[in-house]
């Protein structure tokens, strides 16, 4: 790997500008729970976490389909600068070069806006860690194992990004740090629900077995549709089925698997250097369509089983996400993939990762019969 595409000059300024980022939230949760209890400053500091986390993803969508990811080639600055303000006179000159190419002074806005994000989210998910460690010594029955984890796979996700920065796009790369994202919700979700049960003083809701494993089934699911959405976007196959239902007029086009799920290649090429052919794009995009058609008849099952029970919330929110991520990707399809349907479209996949992992962690299974739950406990009927 080149060296000049890192250039840690600029690493402190962006971490106090993280600090002054997070400053705002940490600020607003402690004016609005000063005078409550540990967990519940904990839970609404999470949740704070959570939402910008989930606005983080979306942009950082919007950075990928506005084809902005390289608009400061090199990490974690801007040609060595904090901002692209500094770095104007390259980004002058690779616009004169290139007008349309990768690198403009939007395009770099756009990178260095979502690494300062980043860079602010990192510090909730550290000040997360230490705050829970700390009360943990005080009594907080909440294990510090989960905001450690989390801390540790933002680190994680921020090696990713640098990787996508420095590895020119590479899709298996850009992929990884879009599934990384996803995860990174999932922590923060886990960890919400562990601060809300230790505020309330119960444990998980039971719902019938059953139920649970379809649960599991549509979570697991959901995770190989994330990563086969990711595998289409960073290899811009949307358009290489531009119908619905069928593909290029035909329910089963000529595709070339072996070519498509060739995981380590660079952007359009194979592994041997050749451009990768049409039939490969198709692939990409029909196993995700295909994947789509099982996911959504399975979330239709959960969203029945759930509704009535303790778990009723997230029967509408499964119903409704499915909905979305039905229409959204319709509309990429006929639309020829309009910039505000495929960011909603990652907004969908992420409110799914975030409810389907909200409820597991919130559920346990049960035998019982004839049984309710009043406050989070199990009690006969």
């Amino acid at each position: 790997m080149d060296a000049s595409l890192y250039d840690l000059a600029p690493a402190l300024q962006l971490a106090l500008l993280g600090l002054a980022i997070a400053a705002g939230p940490l600020a607003w949760v402690w004016l609005r729970n000063r005078q409550a209890a540990p967990a519940r400053r904990l839970s609404a500091l999470t949740l704070l976490t959570l939402f910008l986390t989930f606005d983080l993803v979306l942009f950082g969508a919007f950075t990928r389909l506005t084809d902005s990811g390289l608009g400061c080639p090199d990490w974690p600055g801007c040609y060595g600068n904090a901002s692209p303000v500094g770095a104007i006179q390259e980004i002058r000159a690779e616009e004169a070069r290139m007008p349309t190419g990768p690198v403009t002074h939007g395009k770099a806005w756009v990178e260095m806006i979502h690494r300062y994000l980043a860079t602010g989210v990192g510090v909730l998910i550290m000040t997360l860690a230490i705050a829970t460690w700390l009360q943990r010594k005080r009594g907080l029955p909440v294990h510090p194992g989960w905001p450690a984890l989390t801390l540790a796979w933002v680190c994680v996700q921020g090696a990713f990004g640098a990787l996508t920065v420095t590895m020119k796009l590479f899709p298996a790369i850009v992929t990884l740090h879009l599934l990384g994202g996803m995860v990174l919700l999932a922590l923060l979700a886990m960890q919400a629900v562990a601060y809300r049960q230790a505020q309330r003083g119960s444990g998980p809701m039971p719902i019938p077995r059953a139920t649970r494993h379809w649960l599991v089934a549509a979570t697991a699911l959901l995770w190989l549709q994330v990563a086969l959405g990711g595998w289409v976007s960073t290899n811009y196959a949307v358009l290489a089925c531009s119908t619905f239902p069928t593909c290029q007029g035909a329910w089963w086009p000529p595709m070339d698997f072996r070519q498509g799920f060739e995981l380590w290649r660079h952007l359009g090429m194979t592994g041997a250097g050749e451009h990768i052919t049409f039939a490969a794009l198709t692939a990409i995009h029909y196993s995700h369509r295909l994947a789509a058609y099982a996911l959504l008849a399975v979330l239709g099952v959960l969203a029945w089983r759930l509704r009535g029970g303790p778990l009723h919330w997230a029967s509408r929110a499964v119903a409704a996400l499915a909905l979305w991520q039905f229409a959204t990707g319709l509309s990429n399809v006929i639309l020829d993939w309009p910039l505000v349907a495929a960011v909603a479209h990652t907004g969908g996949a992420a409110g799914l990762v975030v409810v389907l992992t909200w409820a597991l962690r919130e559920s346990r299974a049960t035998e019982t019969h004839g049984a309710k739950v009043v406050h989070g406990r199990e009690v006969s009927a």
